[in-house]
């Protein structure tokens, strides 16, 4: 096997693609940052590292543990659900992607130590709450019906609060706001990718808002806080919270909408709700785009 063929195999085994999630927030931390003339070019790049190496960890610990449980081969993938397949196929081995996972985590951690070192050990808080979350979370955390809480908490508004620290030692009224449409829209992310994978995560013993309430009603759910997440937004701007420029992110409602209506009637038809799923990766993708971009808009 080919240097080449190997670097395609492990981009599809850390779900490079997802990967955009973690690099987008902490573009809006750093944006935010930057708004309140407290950015630091160089911790900035540092916590961008640390955040992709945790987010590589995250999708490198789902997959050996889907694998060990059985969950992913049973589910059907699509482009954005399932897992990467590559331990199923033989392409990786469950010893090198726990290994890449532990690596990846000692790594991040390792960056979010300096960091704590350099502007305040306030941040190991929040390194100490995502570690625990990338260790447990699928072993525990996506069995006790808290898989979209954590997720949203730690791939969302931790990590634009985490981003603002690092550059400023502190955190403002206005980013504490600011973070936490994006900790909604993560866990609304989870909770869409669940719709076509409900049966083989209930074979693997996990506990989630699909399999609870069923998909009717987790469509409300999604509609619900989606709804939600924009009203905080014009909120912030009506209270003075966020800059005016935030409107933009409501370009992102045709897409959002188109999601919330799919999810509503074609629920329980995986190839139906694939659009669905695209438009919402559009939606958390492109509103924390349009967000950061606000902030720089100063």
């Amino acid at each position: 096997m080919s240097f080449s063929q190997k670097i395609k195999i492990w981009a599809v085994q850390i779900r490079a693609p997802f990967l955009l999630l973690a690099i987008v927030l902490v573009l809006l931390g750093g944006a935010t940052a930057w708004h309140d003339q407290v950015f630091n070019g160089w911790r900035f790049c540092l916590t961008m590292l640390g955040v992709v190496l945790a987010h590589v960890a995250v999708n490198l610990f789902n997959e050996v543990s889907d694998y060990r449980t059985g969950i992913d081969f049973h589910t059907k993938r699509t482009p954005f659900s399932g897992g990467s397949g590559n331990l199923q196929k033989g392409l990786t081995s469950l010893r090198a992607v726990r290994m890449a996972a532990g690596g990846s985590l000692l790594a991040a951690f390792a960056i979010g130590f300096y960091l704590s070192w350099a502007v305040g050990w306030v941040l190991m808080v929040y390194m100490v709450i995502g570690g625990l979350a990338i260790v447990f979370y699928t072993s525990h955390l996506a069995r006790w019906l808290m898989g979209e809480l954590v997720a949203g908490l730690c791939l969302g508004t931790l990590v634009v609060l985490g981003t603002y620290y690092a550059q400023a030692g502190i955190l403002s009224p206005g980013v504490i706001w600011v973070s936490i449409p994006p900790g909604i829209l993560t866990g609304l992310l989870l909770l869409l990718n669940e719709f076509p994978d409900v049966e083989a995560d209930r074979r693997g013993g996990r506990r989630n808002l699909v399999i609870m309430l069923g998909w009717k009603r987790a469509a409300g759910v999604y509609t619900v806080a989606l709804a939600a997440g924009y009203l905080l937004l014009a909120l912030g701007i009506i209270l003075g919270r966020v800059p005016i420029t935030v409107l933009l992110a409501g370009l992102t409602l045709p897409l959002a909408g188109q999601a919330a209506f799919r999810a509503w009637k074609y629920g329980d038809c995986r190839e139906k709700m694939t659009p669905a799923l695209g438009a919402n990766v559009g939606v958390v993708l492109g509103t924390n785009l349009l967000l950061a971009a606000a902030y720089m808009l100063r």
